[in-house]
C-alpha cells in the first residue's frame, strides 16, 4: 500500500474538533461483513448523547440479518428501523436511501462528519469515483467537498489492486481508511472487547475523545 506514493493511506494528518454539543455524525451501513461494528459504535454514541442520522444501505440490512438478527427487518421501506438498531435516544433519526431531502445531502446541512461502517468495496469504488446513486454516497460526497470528517470502516480481505486504488484515492480527498482489524495488546475477553477497539479507533479519527478503551501508556 504504502509504495502506491502516500503516506497517509489511513488517514491525512490534520486537527478536527468537535464540540461536546450539537454534534451530529451521519452512519452508514453497507452491505459489508462486520455489522456488529455498526451496533456496537451505534450503541457508544447512544451512551454519549452524540447525535446520528443513520443510513443503511439494502444489502447492509441483509447483512444485518445474517450476521446479527435474522428475524429482525432492520429497515422498513427502506428507512432503518430504530428500534432494531436498539435505539431510543431522541438524538437519533432514520432516513431512507432516496431522500434526497435529508440534512446530510447537502453542504449546508449540520453534520460533523460521517462514518461508514462497515463499508464494503463497492460503495468504496463508487466513492472514489465520484459517483453519488444514493444518500450514503451523496452524504460522503458531501463531507469530502465540505472537508469534514470522513472515515470509511473498509472490510474486505484479501484487497484487490483495484480495492487498494480506491482506498489511496479516498485518502488523497481527505477521507480516513480505517480497516475493521482490531489489535489484542488490551488482551480482549470477549468479542465485545474486539469491536471496541475499532470503535475507539473509528471515535478518534472524527475527533471525538473517546472513553471506550484505555489510550495506550495510561494507567488505570
Amino acid at each position: 500500500l504504502m509504495a502506491m506514493g502516500s503516506s497517509h493511506l489511513f488517514g491525512p494528518d490534520r486537527c478536527y474538533s468537535m464540540c461536546m454539543k450539537n454534534r451530529r455524525l451521519v452512519i452508514a451501513v453497507t452491505g459489508a461483513s462486520g455489522a456488529p461494528y455498526a451496533l456496537r459504535l451505534l450503541k457508544h454514541l447512544q451512551r454519549l448523547e452524540v447525535g446520528a442520522d443513520l443510513l443503511v444501505s439494502d444489502a447492509g440490512a441483509e447483512v444485518l440479518r445474517r450476521e446479527v438478527d435474522g428475524q429482525k427487518p432492520w429497515t422498513k421501506d427502506g428507512n432503518p428501523v430504530l428500534e432494531d438498531f436498539g435505539l431510543s435516544s431522541p438524538l437519533f433519526r432514520g432516513f431512507g436511501l432516496r431522500d434526497f431531502d435529508a440534512p446530510c445531502a447537502s453542504g449546508t446541512g449540520l453534520c460533523s462528519g460521517m462514518i461508514i461502517i462497515p463499508a464494503s468495496m463497492g460503495t468504496t469504488g463508487r466513492l472514489a469515483a465520484g459517483i453519488s446513486t444514493n444518500l450514503i454516497e451523496r452524504a460522503a460526497d458531501v463531507c469530502l467537498k465540505e472537508k469534514k470528517p470522513l472515515t470509511v470502516v473498509c472490510r474486505e480481505t484479501p484487497l484487490s489492486t483495484i480495492h487498494m486504488r480506491n482506498m489511496l484515492t479516498l485518502a488523497q480527498a481527505g477521507a480516513t481508511i480505517l480497516p475493521a482489524s482490531p489489535g489484542f495488546y488490551q488482551r480482549p475477553k470477549s468479542v465485545d472487547d474486539l469491536l471496541d477497539h475499532v470503535v475507539a479507533k473509528v471515535l478518534s479519527s472524527v475527533g471525538m475523545d473517546q472513553d471506550v478503551i484505555r489510550p495506550w501508556g495510561e494507567s488505570e
